[in-house]
């Protein structure tokens, strides 16, 4: 009698990770057997998933280890991430990490396993301040360790919760295409369960008796996506009919792959109206497609220092009335004090 279908499933959705994983390193000719980290809170989501790496890793020949992240946000987070990484070490996952982090603060810290992240003022507020100080730790332990990747617990309902993010903040097809299976550096970060809902992980933790953690700051109203879970989906749940998280998974995957057609075509129209000096050809930029053009904006103005996380579709919009909507208006100023102005035909872009 085989495993029930929830330890299944999620045991399925990691081993497809690890032989991708296995397939890249061996791509590099690198004879030692890679190290995956699974990065978890104590939560269901996170359980699950390092459940399922201990169990496929050592069948694939693949170390597996785990690090969980003290945010320092409530009262007893520290022992509650010391606690954590007890139940990852049972799992005979090694090497395991509890690495606190400071939130909102300016720089790395070089103070033990502490770090600081999501400095200066930013949108987003302290989920995005926390999510910032989160992966400047994940990728420090990563590197210490020779990490060639890190799970991440995110699931079809996390990634629903995306797309309706970004459809609010009316950010383009990009926002609208949720979180990858595979992003950072190097394609570092996995996320096995996008295809496996919530409750499929939390039954495989009650079938496998793994202790689970919820959260406080997932029930609480103050957060956005908190609200947007207990009162937003099940509210469209209501008056759409079951479906709706499954609905905005496709879409997230088929607005995906939109988003990337177009960035490609945007990198080959790059080079067609950008001179040596690193000004843009309005008149060329004009004949482009609008969601060509705007890619090609965004493209230049983040390398002339503006942060991607700090530029949103309002700021594009603003540089693209320079070309569009031209009536001798002033320079447009950015984040990452990069400002653009229009000068002879030609938008200039300059940080400072």
């Amino acid at each position: 009698m085989g495993p029930h279908p929830a330890v299944a499933a999620i045991r399925l959705a990691v081993r497809r990770v690890l032989h991708d994983v296995l397939t890249h390193h061996c791509a590099q000719d690198r004879p030692e057997p890679p190290l995956v980290l699974v990065a978890c809170s104590g939560g269901a989501d996170s359980m699950a998933l390092a459940s399922a790496l201990a169990f496929e890793a050592p069948k694939l020949g693949v170390r597996a280890g785990g690090v969980t992240i003290d945010h320092g946000l409530q009262e007893g987070s520290d022992l509650r991430a010391a606690e954590v990484a007890l139940r990852l070490r049972a799992l005979r996952l090694d090497p395991v990490e509890a690495v606190a982090v400071r939130v909102g603060e300016a720089h790395p810290v070089a103070h033990g396993a502490s770090y600081r992240g999501g400095g200066g003022r930013r949108e987003g507020g302290p989920e995005a301040a926390a999510r910032d100080a989160r992966y400047a730790a994940l990728d420090a332990v990563a590197e210490r360790h020779g990490a060639t990747a890190v799970l991440l617990g995110h699931t079809r309902d996390d990634q629903a919760e995306t797309v309706l993010l970004g459809l609010a903040r009316g950010s383009g097809t990009r926002s609208l295409s949720g979180m990858a299976a595979t992003s950072g550096r190097g394609g570092r970060y996995r996320r096995p369960f996008l295809d496996v809902d919530r409750q499929t992980a939390r039954k495989a933790c009650l079938i496998q008796s793994l202790p689970v953690w919820d959260d406080p700051h997932n029930t609480d109203p103050a957060y956005t996506r908190s609200r947007l879970r207990h009162e937003g989906l099940p509210a469209l749940e209501k008056a759409l009919g079951k479906g709706v998280v499954e609905a905005l998974a496709r879409t997230a995957q088929l607005s995906r792959d939109d988003a990337d057609a177009l960035d490609a075509w945007a990198a080959e129209a790059e080079g067609t109206v950008l001179d040596e000096a690193g000004t843009l050809d309005v008149a060329a930029l004009f004949a482009l497609p609008p969601a060509v053009r705007r890619r090609v904006l965004r493209r230049a103005v983040i390398a002339a220092g503006s942060p991607a996380g700090s530029l949103f579709a309002r700021h594009i919009e603003e540089v693209d009335r320079l070309i569009t909507a031209w009536r001798g208006q002033g320079a447009i100023n950015l984040p990452g004090r990069v400002g653009v102005r229009r000068q002879g035909g030609r938008l200039v872009i300059r940080q400072g």
